[in-house]
């Protein structure tokens, strides 16, 4: 009865049009007047609790970084670089949409973020080559989606404070699923293109080549700063925030010295609108979690999932089936927030490593933002590139097959990302 509540007046609160927050906290209140506890009190200081943490604050100076990457010349760097290595092969534009894909992945950790980047900068060169829309669409779509999977991360840590989960060894687990999920895209491209009639970029010279090194060497250097410094310890994924903000700054003023005072004034404010948004949620979504708990939520699922716990990968399956389903319908942080505290009991309780899960979770949730009905991400890429929506639908279609592919295998075989992140892990 209690869940039926919980996911009721939820349900309702969305369906109504009000911000998931807003029905977080809907959610929450309907739970305390159920089991008659309500109070002011309880509510806020709940709220101020959930955002005061100190690994959230490495999600504004993230975004700090991401949007001074974006206008401080690094990404543009990126995309040169790209150019220049694979842009002379067949579908070559394609390839070097997944290359950039990866590699400003490790720079932002934000898929809106990454999309935006890529649709602006990559899709006008894609059009004018005579590329097919839908599929250059769908590429640049699920390639922006890698985002949230590699380091930094702001889903990853999300995921780690909703679950108690390190977030240290998520993103250092992250590496490996998303270098397989750019593997993946270069594999359905190659397999989508090898039939078609495409211009070919004319082929590097050698001097370009280095040239481009040379140019993109200082944006290349900031995800290994950023890894390196996290894996030896020299700094914990909150104080990476800072040093990924200070750093993009740096570069962006003294050797690409595109970023000015006017320029910075905007980042800042852009970047903390969506901060108070991002905390906004994660407050209310932790008032939600404390009331989960107190109403014992997460016993009541256990029971129900109780003849999977025995079987870890058909608890995975039906897990991840699950979370697809919601994925389809509501953003990737709100989808986080509400379900990683009902399930990671349950996922600790039938022995699934905790980091293996929330990989997996992130994974699955970002290929929901490009999955209709709802598709946030593709509503970024039809927006910014104004190409209709069922166009792009269609050009995802075969990308998201190939994710869900690689989803099974890693259900499967979780080795596949157990084994290399304990590598890179130490462990």
């Amino acid at each position: 009865m209690i869940l039926a509540i919980f996911l009721g007046v939820l349900m309702v609160g969305i369906l109504l049009g009000l911000p998931v927050a807003f029905s977080l906290l809907l959610s929450a209140m309907a739970l305390m007047l159920y089991m008659d506890m309500f109070s002011a009190d309880i509510l806020a200081q709940s709220l101020i609790n959930g955002v005061n943490s100190f690994p959230l604050l490495a999600i504004p100076f993230f975004l700090v970084a991401g949007e001074v990457m974006a206008v401080g010349g690094l990404s543009k760097r990126i995309v040169r670089m790209a150019v220049t290595m694979v842009g002379h092969r067949k579908g070559g534009l394609g390839y070097v949409a997944i290359f950039t894909a990866v590699l400003i992945a490790g720079l932002s950790g934000s898929a809106v973020a990454d999309l935006a980047a890529l649709v602006s900068i990559i899709y006008p060169m894609m059009k004018s080559a005579g590329y097919p829309l839908g599929r250059s669409m769908g590429l640049l779509a699920s390639g922006g989606i890698i985002a949230p999977v590699i380091p930094p991360s702001l889903p990853l840590i999300l995921i780690g404070v909703a679950g108690g989960i390190s977030i240290k060894d998520l993103f250092l687990g992250g590496i490996a699923p998303g270098l397989m999920m750019g593997a993946t895209l270069i594999f359905m491209w190659w397999l989508l293109m090898r039939n078609e009639d495409l211009e070919i970029l004319p082929k590097a010279t050698p001097a370009e080549k280095r040239a481009a090194l040379r140019d993109g060497f200082w944006a290349l250097l900031l995800p290994v700063i950023i890894i390196g410094g996290i894996r030896f310890g020299v700094f914990t994924p909150t104080e990476a925030a800072v040093v990924a903000a200070v750093y993009a700054i740096l570069i962006s003023v003294f050797i690409y010295r595109e970023l000015t005072w006017g320029i910075f004034f905007n980042v800042l404010i852009s970047a903390g609108r969506s901060t108070a948004m991002v905390m906004f949620l994660v407050g209310c979504a932790m008032v939600a979690a404390y009331l989960i708990t107190i109403a014992q939520l997460p016993q009541q699922l256990a029971e129900l999932l109780s003849p999977l716990i025995d079987r870890p990968r058909l608890l995975m399956l039906v897990i991840m089936i699950f979370v697809l389903m919601i994925g389809m319908v509501m953003d990737l942080a709100p989808t986080v927030l509400i379900l990683v505290p009902l399930m990671i009991p349950i996922v600790r309780e039938a022995g699934i490593d905790e980091v293996y899960f929330g990989l997996m979770f992130v994974i699955n949730t970002s290929i929901g933002l490009i999955t209709p009905p709802v598709g946030n991400g593709l509503n970024v890429v039809c927006g910014i590139s104004r190409v209709p929506m069922s166009q792009a639908v269609r050009g995802t279609a075969p990308f998201i097959f190939a994710y869900l592919l690689l989803l099974g295998l890693f259900i499967v075989f979780p080795s596949l990302i157990i084994v290399p992140m304990r590598f890179f892990i130490g462990a």
